[in-house]
């Protein structure tokens, strides 16, 4: 395919464009004064430090419980196994189900007000677990819980994706999830403090893990109305400038959504038919319900190598330290080279590696490492595959759902994780073991076939297989489409278009 003229630097700043291509966004803004490289640190320190520990919070919430098992939940509230699985379980459904609608809401609202709004909300549920006496209470807390944790972990996903390019994309998405490593090493660390509270007011240890986490989730929520930042276009922090040149620099890296896009059911449909939002959703659940069955489990499972609760909590620490490295590391790595599927598929073998060890081992020691090896098949691989997915996906609402479908099925199978590391299998848990290990397997495969399907397509391009009719230009086929220009090629067909090249 031929190489399409770009206008030189003065037809840009004069706001004047060369036909067929995207007019300019606010040509009659001066953008001389701006420093790129300073800019996109500002934007940095202005998002990931407060998402980041927003996602902390709400790992920290969802999986607490793991951690307040340990310290007479079930028996203090007359629960069996069964009743405590069914809890872990029924906040996977809620979460699940309210994942997209909530991105689209997002989408249409302001992120400062809805996402503020969701962690105040949740941060209440979560207290109020801390004060239920029965089975029945701490179900109904999980399920709100869910339906109001739904919108952080997509929402920021897809709010960062309106940030930054493709190539930046993946370390911004690592550091944020490497929150939930930090919250893992941290859950232990303040479940172990916590419990020292135990007969305070009347409470047991347990309930004021959950007291005072939801507590600081609440507070957290109310002050992030003022911290959480809007979409480029309408920033607060960022002059009129700045955001011409977040905006411009976005629609060069072929997001041309970036300057806005209105509502329309197509783009949602679009997602819906697109092969690779249901590729990308197996490739999630690959490594999505061995996350939550690391976390949830995590506790237990060293618990049953010899340790109390206690030192089980504390031994927990290293092994997310390691993972938060490991994770960051993944995500600088390839958004420097850019070949995130061969990532995916040589951190899911390490992963498979550390269950195959775990089943089979009979040694603490052995386990331990095990462990380890395990977190190099799930936390890395989180990030990575969101970054592939969203590198992959052009039109603002198109990617927001994709990347709700995506998580939200993942979580779906999330649901599974908490029914399969059952007491009676304790202390190898083969089962568990053996069934996280099959996810990794679904991981493997579908990212070799995501990776052969893109690359095919990709080369189909390069041969001009793809090319639209453009009226007043040669070349093209009808069948691809014929549109009056390039920009409404693009506008209409997003990352179908013929010049749209995939990422691997």
């Amino acid at each position: 395919m031929d190489e399409k003229p770009n206008p030189s630097v003065s037809d840009k700043e004069s706001g004047s464009v060369l036909p067929n291509e995207t007019p300019l966004y606010n040509a009659h803004v001066d953008i001389s004064g701006v420093d790129e490289k300073k800019l996109i640190r500002k934007v940095d320190i202005a998002l990931i430090p407060w998402l980041s520990f927003l996602y902390l919070l709400s790992f920290l919430d969802r999986t607490s419980i793991g951690n307040a098992k340990l310290y007479n939940l079930e028996g203090d509230l007359h629960m069996t196994d069964n009743q405590y699985l069914i809890t872990l379980t029924v906040f996977f459904f809620s979460y699940a189900v309210f994942e997209v609608p909530s991105n689209v809401f997002l989408k249409r609202l302001r992120p400062s007000l809805w996402l503020s709004g969701l962690m105040l909300l949740w941060g209440v549920m979560m207290t109020v677990q801390g004060l239920v006496h029965n089975y029945s209470g701490l179900l109904t807390m999980r399920w709100f819980l869910g339906m109001f944790e739904a919108g952080l972990f997509p929402g920021v996903n897809y709010y960062l994706s309106c940030w930054y390019k493709r190539s930046e994309f993946g370390i911004r998405a690592a550091i944020f999830f490497s929150a939930a490593t930090v919250s893992g090493a941290f859950g232990g660390l303040l479940a172990a403090a916590i419990s020292n509270m135990h007969g305070v007011g009347g409470k047991p240890g347990w309930a004021w893990i959950f007291i005072l986490e939801g507590l600081a989730t609440v507070i957290a929520g109310i002050v992030s109305f003022w911290i959480i930042q809007d979409f480029p276009d309408t920033a607060k922090f960022l002059s009129e400038a700045e955001r011409t040149v977040i905006v411009r620099r976005l629609q060069g890296d072929d997001q041309f959504s970036a300057a806005g896009e209105k509502l329309k059911w197509k783009y949602i449909f679009q997602s819906l038919l697109d092969w690779k939002t249901w590729a990308g959703m197996i490739i999630y659940c690959g490594c999505d319900m061995p996350l939550y069955a690391f976390a949830l489990f995590l506790p237990s499972i060293i618990n049953q190598l010899g340790f109390r609760a206690t030192p089980a909590n504390l031994l927990t620490v290293p092994v997310y330290v390691f993972a938060c490295i490991i994770t960051c590391l993944v995500g600088f790595l390839a958004d420097r080279y850019g070949r995130r599927g061969f990532f995916n598929i040589g951190f899911l073998c390490l992963g498979a590696a550390g269950y195959i060890i775990l089943i089979s081992s009979k040694s603490a020691a052995l386990s331990y490492f095990a462990v380890y090896l395990a977190t190099c098949g799930i936390y890395p691989v989180i990030p990575n595959t969101i970054a592939w997915m969203s590198n992959n996906v052009e039109g603002s609402y198109k990617r927001s759902v994709s990347l709700a479908m995506l998580i939200s099925f993942g979580n779906i199978n999330g649901a599974v994780s908490s029914n399969v590391y059952r007491q009676k299998d304790q202390p190898r848990y083969v089962l568990g073991h053996g069934l996280v290990l099959m996810y990794i397997g679904f991981g493997i495969v579908s990212s070799v076939a995501y990776l052969f399907f893109t690359r095919r397509e990709n080369a189909k391009r390069d041969r001009g297989e793809r090319d639209e009719v453009i009226k007043g230009q040669t070349g093209g086929n009808e069948k691809n489409g014929t549109f009056e220009s390039v920009v409404e090629a693009k506008r209409e067909k997003g990352d179908d278009w013929s010049g749209y090249r995939y990422t691997l």
